[in-house]
């Protein structure tokens, strides 16, 4: 039977360092800000919102909601990234996604200054990200399965990993993590043919297909380590992953369950990007001056 990763003990973890940190930072008078801009009441964000605001009490982070009608205009969306941006008490900013399909997502990341992207979606991030600096933040996501791997004791370094998913979420950032790790990375896709094989060949697997439980037990192998990075309602009304779980756990070496598995991580890792921030600014001008 597979051992459970469980994200809960590296949740915990990374809460303590998010509050020493926040701690610090009100010592000096600053007090970690994030704002959330969520438009329309889509019940997987306001359940993300939600586990946001229980974190963020946890480790000192103060959490100013922004909810747009789901009817709002680019041009309104946009507008409330610009001022946030500009705002010295905001140290950071999230933007539930994916839009409403009439917004211009391109638009709406493009007006959010990298400095406040706890969440990797500027094109500054993504370059600091795929050139291996660290001048910006990577996605939460993707930083999340890292810090699950790194807690376990699981080294990607000279092991076969594969990705399944391509999006800028959470499978090429991803991937990106894993290279500058040592990991020899594939990423599998929706024209990938042999997927199963690929899969079933690799050391780590991460799957972030976003359809329930496309990993099947023709995916897996007996010393391959999962990350589930998908989360699905189930028929039934459950939360699930990207992996059938029950064919899993009898034919690997390790998996994360979903949920809590990846999930509370993230909103770890978004607490902590946060913090840093906010220490950032300490070194920045303020344009007020």
């Amino acid at each position: 039977m597979a051992k459970l990763l469980t994200g809960k003990e590296v949740a915990d973890a990374l809460n303590k360092e998010t509050e020493e940190k926040t701690k610090a930072l009100k010592a000096q008078g600053i007090v970690p800000a994030l704002a959330v801009i969520r438009v329309g009441e889509k019940p997987e964000d306001e359940t993300y919102e939600k586990a946001i605001l229980k974190k963020a009490e946890k480790t000192g982070i103060d959490v100013d909601q922004y909810t747009l009608p789901q009817e709002a205009s680019t041009d309104e969306v946009v507008e409330t990234v610009k001022m946030l941006s500009s705002d010295r008490d905001i140290h950071g900013i999230l933007v539930m996604r994916p839009l409403p399909l009439a917004i211009d997502d391109e638009k709406v990341c493009g007006a959010l200054t990298a400095e406040k992207d706890v969440d990797g979606i500027t094109e500054k991030s993504m370059a600091a990200l795929y050139s291996g600096k660290k001048d910006f933040f990577a996605p939460c996501t993707a930083v999340a399965c890292m810090e699950m791997l790194k807690y376990y004791g699981i080294d990607p370094a000279g092991k076969r990993s594969t990705v399944l998913g391509r999006s800028n979420v959470s499978g090429r950032p991803l991937a990106m993590l894993l290279i500058k790790a040592d990991s020899t990375v594939t990423i599998c896709h929706s024209k990938t043919r042999d997927t199963a094989e690929i899969c079933r060949n690799s050391e780590i697997m991460v799957v972030a297909a976003g359809k329930a439980g496309m990993a099947d037990s023709s995916f897996f192998n007996k010393n391959q380590v999962v990350l589930d990075v998908g989360i699905n309602v189930s028929p039934g009304g459950k939360i699930c992953g990207d992996v059938d779980t029950e064919a899993a756990l009898p034919e690997v070496y390790a998996i994360t369950p979903v949920p809590g598995g990846v999930g509370s991580v993230t909103v770890s890792v978004l607490m902590r990007h946060v913090a840093e921030a906010a220490l950032s600014s300490c070194h920045s001008p303020d344009p007020r001056a």
